[in-house]
């Protein structure tokens, strides 16, 4: 992979510096269509070069990107433009804090035409190194060349973290998912692997293992994770989830639970114990705030008319399943749970929020809002909305001294107090879900599939102190056209302040082995 990026930098540098500004040409007062569309957007200083392609008949094109004195010129008749990686990076430096200036010349019939020039804004508000994603085919059934990857996102390497084809084979499959770190740390992360050679790999400063979480009294291994910021515990909900498929809809798949609960796991004393486990509630999708002393998670109710779990009834009432958002105390010290307490009542203006992530100061509270269910990612009415923490906690009367709401406000009240509201700028006309925050709380990245309707991939956007954002912008790769030729989707796209550097046969020798069950408790360990 480094020597395919390498030579395709070095082919891409040399058809830039074969092309020139024209001299003579004629002005439009129109922006030139591009993809990816990268007009007006704003950056981290630190990130990959923009390359983009033109999608307006031409026989050549010639880009450029200019601060100052400084320039960048790119094109060619394959009408891509792709900037020298440390040119770029220099050029990036010089416009810190404002614009680089992107001039875009289109040739027809030997006369030349540039378009209404546009900018790319710097932030000098740098972003996480690294990501990592799923990469799966969406293609519903097959998932046999599942990886975990990570990404550079200061320049365009790429590295398979784990490829479930180590442990699987044709005949017994296995299958990989929700990858998590602790505090964006590359030493500090798990993920769970299902069916062939089945467990929890969990890795901690160089100690590497495989977790039995198979308990007679939790209801699953642990599925959906989040780690405590400091504490070595990991909140998982615990799903029974099945597929459903539409015939007359355009979202086509469903992906539900006929049970959910919640559980934590203490990493060294290899215990685990339930913390939400009505049967009447599906809790889904925790997450630790970063002072380590609230979970959120979101919760639907949900009664089976005989009272017994049938999965076939959970199907077919679907779209009564609707999820709101809860939280509960939590004492470090003592490592006890509090009582569940309502934040966003979704469910009552007959939505369903999932996937409560909270910004590292603590303030701002993400999640992604649908008209039902807790697999936003096919949905296509799903949106991101935005909880203000600290005007909330203000409003219901919780403070350092006092954890306990008086009362819980309706969505209606938080719309009308200025707490809460959907995140128009980063929304679009399709799918917004699994979206994460930097480690600095200056950016956000989230699966969106706003592109084809199809593939999900990832987008970023720098965030401001008042809990809005810039305009999203789409993962630039070397060639700009890759995303539109990789047939595979971006699965929870997840900050990393660095690289994983264990190889991926270490985690699969480890996934290889047997180990005795995790032990069940019915109170945390001091």
């Amino acid at each position: 992979m480094k020597k395919y990026i390498y030579f395709l930098l070095v082919i891409l540098l040399a058809a830039c510096q074969q092309v020139k500004v024209p001299e003579t040409f004629s002005k439009s007062d129109k922006l030139p269509v591009i993809y990816p569309e990268y007009t007006n957007v704003t950056v981290p200083i630190n990130i990959a070069p923009l390359s983009f392609e033109l999608q307006q008949p031409a026989t050549q094109m010639v880009a450029r990107y200019s601060f100052g004195d400084e320039e960048i010129v790119c094109g060619g008749e394959d009408l891509k433009a792709c900037p020298d990686l440390d040119q770029w990076h220099q050029l990036a430096q010089k416009a810190s804090g404002k614009a680089i200036n992107v001039e875009v010349y289109a040739e027809n019939d030997g006369k030349w035409t540039r378009f209404k020039p546009f900018e790319i804004f710097v932030s000098p508000d740098s972003i996480d190194p690294y990501i990592s994603y799923r990469l799966i085919s969406p293609s519903y059934v097959t998932y046999e060349e599942l990886t975990i990857n990570q990404r550079s996102l200061e320049n365009y390497e790429e590295n398979v973290i784990y490829d479930n084809m180590l442990c699987g084979d044709e005949i017994n499959g296995q299958c990989i998912n929700c990858h998590n770190y602790q505090l964006q740390n590359p030493n500090r992360f798990q993920f769970h692997a299902r069916q062939k050679n089945g467990g929890t790999v969990v890795v901690y400063d160089g100690n590497v293992k495989k977790v039995n979480m198979k308990n007679d009294s939790i209801l699953s291994a642990g599925v959906y994770p989040s780690w405590h910021p400091w504490l070595k515990l990991i909140a998982y909900s615990t799903n029974k989830t099945m597929q459903s498929f539409h015939t007359r809809d355009i979202n086509k798949i469903e992906v539900l639970d006929s049970e959910s609960d919640l559980i934590v796991y203490d990493v060294d004393r290899d215990e685990v114990m339930n913390i939400e486990n009505d049967p009447h509630e599906f809790e889904i999708f925790p997450f630790w705030s970063p002072d380590g002393r609230w979970l959120y998670y979101g919760s639907a109710h949900f009664v089976y008319s005989a009272d017994t779990v049938n999965s076939a009834e959970a199907i077919g009432r679907g779209m009564e399943i609707k999820y709101s958002i809860y939280r509960k105390t939590f004492n470090p010290e003592t490592r006890e749970f509090g009582p569940r307490q309502m934040v966003f009542d979704a469910a009552g203006i007959d939505k369903s929020a999932t996937l409560p992530r909270i910004s590292p100061d603590g303030r701002w509270l993400m999640v992604a809002l649908g008209n039902w269910g807790c697999f936003h990612i096919w949905h296509r009415d799903a949106d991101l909305w935005m909880l203000d923490l600290q005007a909330f906690d203000q409003l219901v009367g919780v403070n350092a001294e006092n954890t306990t709401q008086t009362f819980s406000p309706t969505p209606a009240q938080l719309q009308e107090a200025g707490i809460l509201r959907p995140a128009d700028e980063l929304n679009s006309d399709n799918v917004e879900s699994y979206h994460t925050w930097s480690s600095s709380g200056k950016w956000v990245i989230f699966s969106s599939r706003r592109t084809d309707g199809v593939y999900t991939r990832p987008f970023i956007a720098h965030m401001d102190k008042d809990g809005h954002g810039t305009k999203p912008f789409e993962l630039p790769c070397a060639d700009p056209d890759f995303h539109r030729q990789f047939m595979k989707s971006y699965n929870i796209p997840e900050f990393m302040r660095g690289p994983v550097t264990l190889r991926p046969q270490q985690i699969a020798d480890v996934l290889k082995g047997d180990v005795p069950p995790v032990k069940y408790v019915q109170h945390l360990n001091k």
